[in-house]
């Protein structure tokens, strides 16, 4: 196998291939230092609601019969850009007190017609820019979609060209993606339609959110020759499911959402388990064991993969009750040592950038497959790895499909985020068993977990007892 290695200037899954030495340099007011662990953990965490799940109610609730109200939902910049952006389609969102640890519970009320004449700013977050649009179309007047830099490089083509055969008219100057702007006419009639969700199955979620309000429904084909993480698009079924939508999924890749109410509902939203995944994997690494409160028993979050993928890497897995608790024993930073893996993570490629982390500090090469969709994430996020595992001293290779990581020993310094949460608490992985590994931008994850550095400190701070805040 041929293994590409980095220097400055470094490769930057941004496209900017000429950046100088200085542009790798801590910003201006500093870097976060990953702490490095210090002895074997036992920590105890409650985390945030899932953001997948928090962003789908959020979008049936604005669609709902009646006024719905969500329990411990998550509240961060994905989060933060959804409600935004119903509120400016003249969906009324109360922030009420509960009982979660990590912010208010939200009262969702539905406009007798959604409005357009708006601008909506999706952010970075790939559930506003692909959920909306089919929502908008449902909303009389215009609605113009725009987000961050990098938003603008992530695929929408088939979002817009679905709309398009569904007779919304679309403005995009040809692009496939953000900025572009529809013409939403108050309904949609619906009906059949294909489309190639390759990129990413949210293409096929947001459609089938919306599509109960679509005149006809909707009859929709993949016509793609693959379809990744496809338990999101279970979650999205039996969320529709739960507010009495008729779905039916009598083939893979084909799926029909009959037309019809959609429940007002008070819904409990889970942990989520994909934002445990850097804790859990602490565990291997520093040794001592991490255990995640409320573990929900069955679900379709790709997170719950985690308990069977662990073990892959050495580690014990048992419940307690409602609770996961991972045992990394000695842990990596004890002088334990685990073997490399050859994973397939198609249903789950969110969990890659925790795993790959892992796999740089394996005693055997790995070999991550599967995941070719995850260079149109938030950043490509293979050539992020590689770039960044490779500049700690590591040895990593992009692959047509995934990416290959051989052990090598590393060192610290620069960890670039690429403004991907993700990217950022790989780096914090990394940096439990390496000194002076400094992320460039720890408040990317405010993107679906703000208090993440607060909750990495408490919990490598932890001797026993319950880490959450």
């Amino acid at each position: 196998m041929q293994v590409f290695t980095y220097s400055s200037p470094r490769f930057s899954p941004y496209g900017d291939e000429d950046r100088s030495e200085a542009s790798d340099a801590p910003p201006a007011g500093g870097a976060w230092r990953a702490p490095r662990a210090s002895h074997p953990l036992q920590a105890r965490l409650s985390l945030p609601g899932s953001k997948s799940l928090t962003n789908r109610e959020l979008v049936l609730a604005a669609l709902a019969d009646g006024t719905s109200v969500l329990r411990r939902p998550l509240i961060s910049r994905d989060s933060e850009l959804m409600i935004e952006a119903l509120r400016s389609l003249g969906v009324e969102i109360e922030r009420i007190d509960g009982d979660g640890g990590f912010g208010p519970d939200l009262r969702i009320t539905p406009p007798d017609e959604l409005s357009g004449s708006t601008t909506i700013d999706c952010g970075l977050a790939g559930t506003v820019m692909r959920f909306l649009p089919p929502l908008a179309a449902l909303a009389l007047g215009p609605v113009a979609f725009d987000g961050d830099e990098a938003a603008r490089r992530r695929p929408m083509r088939a979002t817009i060209e679905a709309l398009r055969a569904l007779g919304v008219d679309v403005n995009d100057d040809g692009r496939g993606a953000l900025p572009f702007s529809l013409w939403g006419s108050g309904s949609v009639q619906g009906g059949e339609l294909s489309i190639d969700a390759s990129a990413s199955s949210q293409f096929v979620s947001g459609l089938l959110l919306a599509a109960p309000r679509f005149e006809r429904g909707l009859v929709l084909r993949h016509t793609g020759e693959r379809l990744p993480s496809l338990p999101h698009i279970a979650m999205t079924i039996e969320t529709l499911r739960r507010r009495g939508v008729q779905v039916d999924n009598p083939e893979p890749g084909l799926w029909a959402v009959h037309p019809g109410p959609i429940a007002a509902t008070e819904t409990d939203i889970e942990p989520d388990l994909s934002n445990a995944a850097p804790f859990l994997v602490a565990a291997i690494v520093a040794g001592g064991t991490v255990a995640i409160e409320d573990w929900p028993e069955s679900t379709t979050q790709v997170g719950a993969d985690l308990e069977h993928l662990l073990p892959r890497f050495g580690a014990r897995v048992h419940r307690e009750g409602g609770t996961l608790v991972v045992d990394g024993g000695d842990g990596v930073c004890g002088g334990a040592s685990f073997p490399g893996v050859d994973l397939d993570l198609s249903t789950g490629g969110e969990l890659a950038p925790a795993l790959i982390a892992l796999a740089a500090l394996a005693s055997s090469p790995s070999t991550f497959r599967g995941i070719e969709h995850l260079r149109g994430h938030e950043t490509n996020r293979l050539a992020a790895l590689v770039a960044e595992i490779s500049a700690v001293g590591g040895e990593a290779v992009e692959l047509e499909d995934g990416v290959a990581v051989t052990p090598a020993t590393l060192h610290g310094g620069p960890w670039r985020a690429y403004e991907d949460h993700r990217m950022a608490t790989a780096g914090a992985i990394v940096g439990l068993a390496v000194d002076d590994v400094e992320i460039d931008d720890i408040g990317t994850t405010a993107k679906t977990l703000p208090q993440f550095p607060e909750l990495w400190q408490r919990m490598l701070a932890t001797n026993g007892g319950d880490s959450t805040p």
